[in-house]
């Protein structure tokens, strides 16, 4: 075998495994949350994972710099809530879990997401 097909084996390898570690193996820093939480709207959601208790109310207030029309609604399906985002204005949404599970926050147009972990 010649080097260069060596080379190319090599970094094909190498390729197929950052590829797998960058979308299988990477982990959400979840941001522990007691009563309330700050998230900023500005090309995605951050924190963009935040944990919860079970049966726990918790505010969650979003406050959207960016002026992208795909973040002026945020979703979170699971809890049937719909919310539009004015511009740098906060909008609060009240969520009390009743069961533990992994529910989603998405923008109007399913392009930006995050995560609510309920332990």
């Amino acid at each position: 075998m010649t080097p260069d097909k060596i080379i190319v084996i090599l970094l094909g390898f190498l390729g197929i495994v950052f590829t797998y570690w960058f979308f299988l193996m990477k982990k959400d820093n979840a941001v522990e949350v007691e009563n309330s939480v700050d998230i900023a709207v500005d090309g995605g959601y951050s924190p963009n994972t935040i944990s919860i208790s079970k049966g726990k109310t918790t505010t969650l207030t979003f406050l959207r710099t960016d002026p992208s029309s795909c973040l002026e609604e945020v979703v979170i399906p699971d809890f049937k809530i719909r919310k539009f985002l004015p511009l740098n204005k906060k909008v609060n949404i009240v969520i009390a879990p009743k069961e533990s599970g992994t529910y989603e926050i998405v923008c109007g147009m399913n392009m930006f997401h995050g995560k609510i972990l309920v332990k």
